[in-house]
């Protein structure tokens, strides 16, 4: 994913590399981060492989040089024969055209880069920063999970927040003397002046994982699937609970998973069906909540079992059925870890139930959140499960 420019052509030029390296660590991390809404919103992300690549766009990898004719709007050069008040220049902007003309334009543009990210690699990036909270609240039953363990070792591949700058350095100072040697054995007299980074120089720190015994805990996915949750509402959902899944199932092991999709009825489903199979019809929030609540009467006693609702909706639900929701939402918070609701694209001709279960349910593990855009969905994602829920 580094990308690095080799100068050694021109040995006049001063050797930039450190700062060059460093800025651009930091663009490539700054567009991950600024893209991660438009990359988990993708319907594409659904199902793929941990090796599929998205491309990330990576403005400004260039140097800094003085270019002509390009001042912003209100500066002027004179020509030094100017009295005091008189005016420089005609005010106008300097874009592609006249003021509000989106016409085509004649001016070069930026420079842009691409990189690549493999889901792998962007799991790396979420679960740093990602956690279930309260997942050792109940100790009758216990899963085994993975928690970040103590550095060990290194190795030539890994995320940029793991790089080990010493060790690349070594590495660098290695390769240089190794360069030295083979040109004395040649017989060659020559000093080297340069000797940029190259990837092959990159190490990473090896973390292990260690095992930690924790509670059983159930994610129990519930989205509604009525004819309100258009194409790109129902793929937005989707996003969010597949990535949710992925990030689970990274992290912790053996964490059972019930899925839930409902209009005015409610059915438990697989997991391909849940992702995959469309629906239309009306919306009854309660019918949703009610299932969730009869499996876990069924089959999660909340006294051996962690659980983490998660429901997803546009928040438009029929009247007579709001009371009946209202009363199975606080249910459910009052059995749950955690209760997450995400109420995707909300229409803006209505009062959706986003306000009312805002103000009336007081629960501390309710949490609420809405997208109304892609990119709001990784910030969802990190109100739902960043670390500082966690209790101690």
């Amino acid at each position: 994913m580094a990308i690095f420019r080799d100068n050694a052509d021109n040995p006049l030029e001063h050797d930039r590399s450190i700062e060059d390296r460093r800025r651009h660590r930091q663009l490539v991390e700054k567009s991950i981060k600024e893209n991660l809404g438009d990359i988990l919103s993708e319907e594409s992300i659904i199902g793929e492989s941990k090796n599929k690549k998205f491309k990330i766009p990576i403005k400004g990898i260039k140097e800094y040089q003085f270019v002509f004719g390009r001042n912003n709007k209100g500066v002027a050069t004179g020509t030094g024969s100017e009295k005091r008040g008189d005016k420089l220049g005609d005010g106008s902007s300097s874009g592609s055209g006249k003021a509000g003309n989106k016409g085509a334009g004649n001016n070069a543009g930026d420079d842009v880069y691409e990189t690549e990210i493999t889901l792998e690699e962007l799991m790396d990036y979420i679960v740093e920063d990602l956690e279930l909270p309260n997942l050792d609240k109940k100790k009758y039953s216990e899963i085994i999970t993975e928690s970040a363990g103590r550095k060990r070792g290194y190795q030539r591949y890994g995320i940029n927040p793991r790089l080990a700058k010493k060790k690349t350095v070594i590495a660098k100072m290695a390769r240089k003397q190794g360069k030295k040697r083979a040109l004395r054995e040649a017989g060659i007299d020559n000093e080297i002046t340069r000797f940029p980074f190259k990837e092959e120089d990159l190490r990473y720190y090896r973390v292990k994982k260690k095992p930690k015994k924790e509670s059983n805990a159930v994610m129990i996915f519930i989205m509604d699937v009525s004819g309100s949750m258009d194409s790109t509402k129902k793929y937005l959902a989707r996003s969010l609970f597949f990535v949710l899944s992925r990030f689970i199932r990274r992290k912790y092991n053996n964490i059972a998973f019930e899925f839930v999709s409902h209009t005015t009825v409610a059915k438990v489903v697989n997991e391909f069906e849940f992702f995959h199979k469309a629906e239309s019809g009306g919306t009854y929030i309660s019918s949703g909540i009610n299932t969730a609540l009869n499996l876990i009467r069924e089959k999660y006693p909340p006294e051996m079992w962690n659980i983490y609702p998660v429901y997803a909706s546009d928040g438009d639900n029929w009247s007579e059925d709001n009371e009946k929701a209202m009363k199975s939402v606080k249910e459910l918070c009052s059995i749950s870890n955690m209760f997450g609701y995400a109420e995707l694209l909300p229409s803006t001709y209505s009062t959706t139930m986003y306000y009312r279960f805002n103000k009336e349910i007081d629960h501390k593990n309710f949490t609420s959140v809405m997208v109304k855009e892609k990119k709001d969905l990784w910030g969802a994602l990190k109100i739902m499960l960043s670390k500082e829920l966690k209790e101690e």
